[in-house]
């Protein structure tokens, strides 16, 4: 009976010190810096390409979705009259 109990915490002690040794490994080697391959993206090019640091790059921390047009502004310049938008309906619908 005994055995089996030292075999078996001698089995989850090997197994706890390979794991820190794996996360380890794992955090040296994600210290290391990046490797840049000929005609990779360079980041102070890509950071000017998108704006970052001017009044583009503002505005794309406010809406990025409308900034790559997959999806409409909520910030409108234009005004909007309401009561003539209520004219065109009854026009439009007048007609149909």
């Amino acid at each position: 009976m005994m055995q089996r109990v030292f075999v078996g915490l001698t089995g989850l002690a090997v197994v706890t010190v390979l794991i820190v040794l794996a996360s380890a490994v794992v955090a040296w080697r994600s210290q290391d810096l990046p490797v840049s391959a000929i005609g990779g993206a360079n980041s102070s090019v890509v950071a000017n390409i998108t704006g970052v640091g001017n009044s583009l790059g503002e505005k794309t921390k406010e809406e990025p979705l409308a900034e790559l047009g997959a999806a409409p502004s909520t910030t409108s310049t234009e005004k909007v009259d309401a009561a003539e938008i209520a004219r065109q309906q009854q026009q439009q619908a007048q007609q149909q």
